[in-house]
């Protein structure tokens, strides 16, 4: 691939094509089964390490193309025929975000060339038992002990944490509520005190597992703290959050995608009232705006994608990563709803894989900040800038 300056419209169309044609043969065949089992897909996994997309948006040092629309295009193409295996990459890009952007540089150069190879897998753990979205009001601590941390506490949704190599972990330094004694925790498997507990039985993104997390004294030392400095954390946080989110986006994208193929097929070769269900102009319409709220929403992931690529960051990318994750989740439950009306009751049955994409898309709606967040960062926005 070319440099990131250089990630030309040709390069992102040989991109496209080529993870298409993967996609469709190697990937479509094993969707159903690794949603239906639960289980990790590991052969999914060894594909895209093969194939070096772990690399994707690395910077060009560690074999990447450093272009977020290169990684959105790779997500949105695999999404349309398995969400789990665009999810494997995504599960390795937020913690990637966070060590890139605010990772010392020695912790760069011990963790990022695993990652971007497929030879380490990593997790991002934040949310809790009493609450996700208020970061501020986490309550496992970390307590400072000569030469490290002390990490006391529990974790629930880590998703890719059973088979993750470490874990970014948030923790509070401090008492009370607030952003600046929020540190993040570079917890790496098998560390005393540290134990990966109950594994979820999910609605969707079933092949990637998401598990409890439990820290009892676990010993973290200096030099896994992500930054050398724990009142960063929030920050990190936060920005890998901004900088994936047109990727979450993207998965969106894909679902909709999909659900929108599948559906137009079924539609044109059901028979009604003595002719294809495609040719009724009531169902026109819903495939009409199904496009068109599509459309916009690729529109959107990847203008925000763009944003990150062009180096943008913090306050100016903040609302734009927002509306792009939250517009086309959104879009994908109303397309993947809609798309399961057109298939009627076959579209309830296990036997089509039109349900698989409603479960899937409605978990995009909740993952990496729920869309009311989003809308309250988008609000927040228009109030102080656009007034």
């Amino acid at each position: 691939m070319s440099s990131p300056s250089q990630f030309s419209f040709e390069d992102q169309n040989q991109l496209r094509q080529t993870i298409e044609t993967v996609a469709r043969k190697r990937v479509a065949p094993r969707a159903a089964e690794i949603d239906a089992r639960a289980e990790y897909p590991q052969d999914m996994f060894d594909l895209l390490k093969d194939m070096g997309l772990f690399a994707l948006p690395f910077p060009a040092e560690y074999g990447g193309t450093g272009s977020t629309v290169a990684a959105c295009i790779a997500v949105e193409e695999l999404g349309r025929f398995c969400y789990n295996t665009g999810y494997l990459l995504v599960a390795q890009w937020v913690p990637f975000g966070a060590i890139l952007y605010g990772g010392r540089d020695d912790q760069k150069a011990r963790y990022l060339p695993g990652l971007a190879s497929g030879d380490l897998r990593a997790a991002v753990s934040v949310t809790e038992p009493g609450g996700g979205s208020d970061v501020a009001n986490i309550t496992t601590r970390a307590e400072k002990r000569p030469g490290g941390y002390a990490l006391t506490g529990t974790k629930i949704w880590c998703t890719n944490s059973s088979v993750a190599d470490f874990i970014l972990v948030a923790a509070k330094t401090g008492a009370g509520r607030g952003h600046n004694n929020i540190g993040l925790f570079i917890v790496e498997k098998g560390t005393r005190g540290f134990l990966v507990a109950r594994h979820e039985d999910k609605l969707g993104a079933r092949g990637l597992p998401s598990c409890e997390l439990r820290f009892d004294e676990a010993f973290i030392p200096d030099e896994n703290v992500l930054g050398g400095e724990p009142a960063k954390g929030f920050k990190l946080v936060m920005e890998a959050f901004n900088r994936s989110r047109p990727i979450i986006g993207a998965r969106g994208v894909g679902l909709a995608r999909g659900a929108l193929e599948l559906a137009t097929r079924f539609v044109k070769e059901r028979q009604a009232f003595g002719q294809a269900v495609a040719e009724f102009q009531g169902i026109q319409w819903m495939l009409a705006d199904m496009q068109m709220q599509t459309e916009a929403a690729k529109l959107l992931v990847y203008k925000a994608a763009q944003m990150v690529d062009d180096g943008v960051s913090g306050k100016a990318l903040a609302p734009w990563a927002a509306m792009s994750k939250c517009f086309a989740t959104d879009v994908a439950m109303k397309v993947a709803t809609d798309a399961v009306q057109l298939f009627g009751s076959a579209g309830i049955s296990r036997d089509n894989p039109i349900e698989r994409y409603f479960r899937d898309a409605k978990v995009t709606q909740i993952i990496e900040g729920t869309n009311q967040i989003q809308r309250n960062i988008i609000g927040r926005y228009v109030i102080d800038a656009l007034a």
